[in-house]
């Protein structure tokens, strides 16, 4: 499946990006390569097969939350850069 210019810069446009000629023709041809893949998979017989979501079986592995005592505030603040009044001090982030 070929993707044309027009396409590259229209999504180039949405997504606020900028090309020059040279990058524009290796991303649609680039692109194009990707949907004639996609497309040969697409013509791979997958009858009785069920769908997955993951090509391994995945499992959460999750504790049962369970309270404990909270740490201590001078044993958290121990390896802090730098602390004021019993708080992590931060930079300014906005100004």
């Amino acid at each position: 499946m070929k993707i044309s210019k027009e396409e590259v810069l229209h999504v180039a446009n949405l997504a606020h990006l900028e090309f020059d000629e040279a990058e524009i023709d290796r991303f649609s041809e680039q692109v194009g390569k990707i949907l004639e893949y996609v497309d040969a998979l697409n013509q791979v017989d997958t009858t009785g097969i069920k769908p997955t979501s993951h090509a391994i079986f995945l499992t959460n592995a999750f504790r049962e939350d369970v309270p404990k005592a909270h740490l201590d505030r001078q044993v958290g603040l121990a390896n802090a850069p730098e602390q004021e009044d019993g708080c992590f001090l931060t930079p300014r982030v906005i100004g």
